[in-house]
């Protein structure tokens, strides 16, 4: 196998997965309106694709387009070289659509509406390899009414391979005429021919200027029909441009070249769809980026509502964190001086209470002090079991509905704006939500009460570090040494050397009031310090708990559909490029010219 026919095999091939994923991609319903308007013209698109294929090996299909009197039937008559199809001499406009076919051609393979047609065949050379259709002017008549000529036309054009656009000297600026081309061009090669050069001046140049920019025009063919076909009538060639045009189209659209057309004339319909397509879902992305940003600020708001409240909640019980937050700080410390003020600090009143038993003088007084103290164990006991509610009640904490409906009325006209199905903002889908809270409260419940142990964990290995506990431990016993000091030096240096007195009890009971302090401001640091991070800790709790309540979002349909749509548009540029650069390696044959994608702007 040549290199030629591989490199014909492998872009065979791009186009079929170009074909495949454009049927991917108009699969999944979307209740977006402007993706289902193109995912609708996608599949009328593949649809058209079909019946290229059907009639791939069929002679290719050129069909006459112009004005009123622009010349199309004399035209059609000197390129099979007979007079066939009326002219303006004998009629004004072509009123039914003529198809001129060879006698060996099999019509029913051309996939063209033949009974709209009248069709004549015709043994001439140039119709071995294509058929003709000479058809009606599209500006006799202004809407595409059933019967019309426009109506006519737009049946026909898209069977047609090549068109040949005809023009004059007086006609070739009719905005009319070029509006009609530019819906015709689309999947078609051209090639642009200026008639009547027996009477009218060469305008080809300023033609040329008119269409640059939306057609590609390798040239144009400045021709006399009539002259033509007497020539051919006589026995001669056609001489001047109309041989020209001849000649490229019994070469250019031989049977050897129909593939390789109609491959590119799929490729510029799927280009102009998808451009199309790629316009409508950009001319509408701002009113959906409006939905996104607000359902992200309705998402941040009502988190940030959930997470104040849950905050509340568990700062509420935030004297038992605290507790259990130096329990197992003192725990990691181990046996030390300021450990063991810590560990008094936080039983203090465990030990007042027994340290009251020391004053009682009767059975009695040690029964009522004993019944105090249950008391306050029952109150602790109490205490932690109300935090331990709180928690559980986090599990169905939520917000009000008058919150819910407050932003689902502020949604809905974000909805509407943005052509999403009104559906994905109804009350139900605030019902699903709470359903699907409900199943999930059990996992909630364990989570919150997890992240509350591993928070007490995690501040308490970082309070428990080496600087910081020998910084403590060094203040603590910086004073102890500075109080054990003066009474040493007083009995093993003042009471000997000096036979000064021993230093009093008021020294002693100075220096424990000192000690006492300095302890008591050193715990109030340590203590300062753990409230701190237990405050920035437990907000931080609170917001990651919101927005696991509401990972989803109020609207998760609404959520997932805007996802789907982000996906499909992505997708759809993809495609488009990847179409745009088969269009760029596909040769065409040289003289045809085709429309000009024109460029979608993000």
């Amino acid at each position: 196998m040549t290199a030629p026919e591989l490199a014909q095999l492998e872009m065979l091939a791009q186009v079929d997965e170009l074909v495949a994923k454009l049927n991917e991609w108009v699969e999944p319903e979307i209740g977006w309106e402007p993706l289902r308007q193109s995912q609708a013209l996608v599949r009328r698109l593949l649809r058209r694709i079909e019946g290229l294929r059907v009639r791939l090996e069929s002679p290719l299909v050129v069909a006459t387009f112009g004005g009123t009197g622009t010349g199309k039937s004399a035209l059609v008559n000197a390129l099979v070289g007979r007079e066939i199809s009326p002219s303006a001499r004998q009629r004004p406009t072509t009123i039914r659509p003529m198809l001129l076919v060879h006698s060996q051609t099999d019509v029913e393979m051309l996939g063209l509406p033949l009974d709209k047609l009248d069709v004549v065949q015709c043994d001439t050379p140039v119709l071995r390899d294509i058929a003709v259709i000479d058809c009606p002017d599209p500006d006799t008549s202004e809407a595409a009414n059933a019967g019309s000529n426009l109506e006519q036309l737009h049946q026909l054009l898209p069977h047609c391979d090549v068109l040949i656009y005809t023009s004059t000297q007086q006609k070739y600026r009719s905005a009319r005429v070029v509006d009609e081309l530019g819906q015709a061009a689309t999947g078609c090669r051209l090639l642009f021919v200026q008639t009547h050069a027996d009477v009218d001046e060469d305008i080809r140049n300023d033609w040329i200027s008119q269409l640059d920019g939306r057609y590609e025009v390798p040239d144009v063919f400045f021709v006399d029909s009539l002259r033509a076909l007497r020539e051919q009538q006589a026995g001669q060639r056609p001489s001047g441009d109309f041989g020209r045009l001849q000649d490229l189209l019994t070469t250019q659209l031989a049977a050897s070249q129909r593939t390789l057309i109609r491959r590119a004339n799929l490729v510029d319909l799927v280009q102009s769809a998808l451009d199309h397509c790629q316009k409508n879902i950009v001319a509408h992305q701002p009113q959906l980026q409006e939905l996104e940003e607000i359902l992200q600020e309705q998402r941040h708001k009502l988190i940030g509502k959930m997470s104040d409240q849950l905050c509340d909640e568990l700062l509420s019980s935030r004297n038992l964190w605290e507790r259990r937050l130096i329990s197992s700080v003192t725990q990691n410390w181990g046996m030390s001086p300021f450990s063991s003020v810590l560990r008094l600090y936080n039983g203090l009143g465990n030990f007042i209470a027994s340290f009251t038993l020391f004053r009682a003088r009767s059975s009695a007084q040690v029964a009522l002090i004993g019944a105090a103290q249950g008391v306050r164990w029952l109150a602790e006991k109490r205490s932690e079991h109300r935090a331990e509610s709180r928690l559980e009640r986090l599990s169905t904490f939520g917000l009000d509905d008058s919150a819910l409906r407050e932003s689902q009325v502020v949604i809905n006209g974000y909805v509407q704006s943005a052509k999403l199905d009104p559906e994905l903002a109804q009350p139900g889908n605030l019902d699903s939500l709470r359903n699907e809270a409900a199943r999930l409260e059990d996992q909630f419940l364990g989570d919150a009460t997890t992240r509350v142990d591993q928070l007490i964990d995690r501040l308490a290995d970082k309070h428990s570090g080496f600087f910081v506990r020998w910084w403590y431990e060094l203040l603590l016993m910086s004073m102890v040494g500075y109080i054990l000091f003066w009474p040493a030096r007083n009995f093993f240096y003042d009471m000997p050397v000096n036979d000064a007195p021993p230093k009093s009890m008021d020294y002693y009971v100075t220096a424990a009031i000192f000690l006492v302090l300095w302890s008591g401001t050193l715990v109030m640091l340590f203590t300062r310090r753990l409230r701190k991070g237990l405050n920035r800790e437990i907000t931080e709790l609170a917001q990651s708990l919101a927005q696991s309540k509401i990972a989803t979002g109020l609207f998760p349909d609404l959520e997932s559909t805007c996802a789907a749509i982000e996906t499909h548009t992505e997708r759809l540029e993809v495609l488009s490029s990847t179409t745009k650069s088969l269009r760029r390696h596909i040769a065409t044959p040289a003289g045809l010219g085709a429309a000009v994608p024109v460029e979608v702007e993000p």
